[in-house]
């Protein structure tokens, strides 16, 4: 089996001459405790069943705008996915690998012959849900502090124990001991305390990073660990304060920061749960995709979801659609990541992709959502 970086990017390649364009996490939810994983991984294990949720088996021609949906940008990320497939998912991914330049009708013709469609409804029935969307934020950094970037970017510190909380964000901030066991684990420095709370938030990140001596660089801080303190919305802080401007973040919180700078402590105090990251170095091939999601393989722009695993296993292909203010979207996704605020049978959060624009279409995200899970034929849904 050809794997790896390499081999996706060469067959994202090949996409975009075919005619690929990629489309560019809500905009104030939980960063998402993302898995660890080595660079190589094999197949999942464990159970594929979904408490949450059930499954309708349906005809295609339910799936709206099926037969529109240029299909060869979706099979990146079902390359990606067959990385580490799930156990039902395994058996095609040759197929899958052959098919990387077919066309789109050919494509299309191989879904409906080896899936099934399962309409995904709420346990009490409802087919209806909610699309929420993240992305990964590129942010300017220093490898030192400086006068103007001193809001420091932390590794988790030794003695972390998962599930038992440590000190809160205010605490992390003032007590000696606090700072104590966090020195020299800084990774690098920000300059603004909003976008270092963004890139909690988003809990992955591109730091473009001036090294100590002067050479500037682009690393990748993915998700480590939290302090496990429980996550508060500043935004529903700034609601209680009164604030009645805050529908475009970050810019209207920025706003609201300028013009009450003697307060941006206590905003940023208002969420305790405080993240800590590890530092990627950055290839030109990874820096072709996205951080890796909870399933441990690259995130694709526009074809990466975050599912409830209790309702939808990761590496399962997903027909999405949503209409709303932000996007129109009738499309071939894959769940390949997981959120603590993602919860639910019919609740996705859509990978945007990388950067300011990307940034824009996430924080604009909430809307309707219907969901089908497509499996392979002949295997039991789970």
């Amino acid at each position: 089996m050809r794997n790896g970086l390499q081999w996706l990017v060469g067959l994202a390649i090949v996409a975009t001459l075919a005619g690929c364009s990629v489309a560019p996490r809500a905009p104030d939810t939980p960063a998402r405790p993302a898995a660890t994983p080595p660079r190589e991984l094999g197949p999942l294990t464990g159970s594929l069943a979904h408490p949450k949720s059930r499954w309708v088996p349906v005809g295609w021609s339910e799936l709206p705008g099926f037969g529109d949906d240029p299909l060869h940008e979706a099979w990146i990320a079902l390359l990606a996915n067959c990385a580490r497939p799930n156990a039902a998912f395994a058996p095609l991914c040759r197929e899958v690998r052959q098919l990387a330049i077919a066309t789109p009708e050919e494509q299309r013709q191989w879904m409906t012959e080896r899936l099934q469609p399962y309409r995904v409804e709420s346990l009490a029935g409802s087919s209806e849900g909610k699309l929420t969307s993240y992305y990964e934020p590129v942010y300017e950094a220093s490898r030192v502090p400086t006068a103007a970037f001193n809001i420091p970017i932390y590794q988790a510190p030794d003695g972390l124990v998962p599930r038992r909380p440590w000190y809160t964000r205010q605490e992390i901030e003032t007590l000696p001991e606090a700072q104590a066991a966090l020195r020299g684990r800084e990774i690098a420095w920000m300059a603004d305390p909003i976008d270092a709370l963004m890139l909690h938030i988003q809990g992955s990140g591109r730091l473009r990073i001036i090294e100590a001596n002067g050479v500037q660089r682009t690393v990748r801080v993915a998700y480590s660990a939290t302090n496990e303190q429980p996550y508060k919305s500043v935004q529903q802080w700034l609601i209680g304060q009164g604030v009645t401007k805050i529908g475009k973040w970050p810019d209207d919180t920025k706003a609201w920061a300028a013009q009450n700078p003697q307060r941006v402590t206590q905003l940023l105090w208002s969420n305790p749960r405080y993240v800590f990251f590890r530092e990627e170095t950055m290839s030109e091939l990874d820096a072709a995709f996205g951080p890796r999601g909870a399933q441990g393989v690259p995130l694709t722009a526009g074809r990466s979801i975050a599912v409830d695993r209790d309702s939808i296993p990761y590496g399962t292909p997903v027909w999405l659609a949503s209409s709303g203010p932000a996007a129109q979207l009738q499309k071939l996704v894959v769940a390949q990541d997981t959120g603590s605020a993602i919860v639910g049978a019919v609740r996705a959060d859509y990978f945007a992709g990388t950067g300011a624009d990307a940034g824009r279409l996430a924080a604009s995200m909430n809307q309707p959502l219907r969901l089908w899970a497509l499996w392979p034929r002949q295997t039991p849904a789970p």
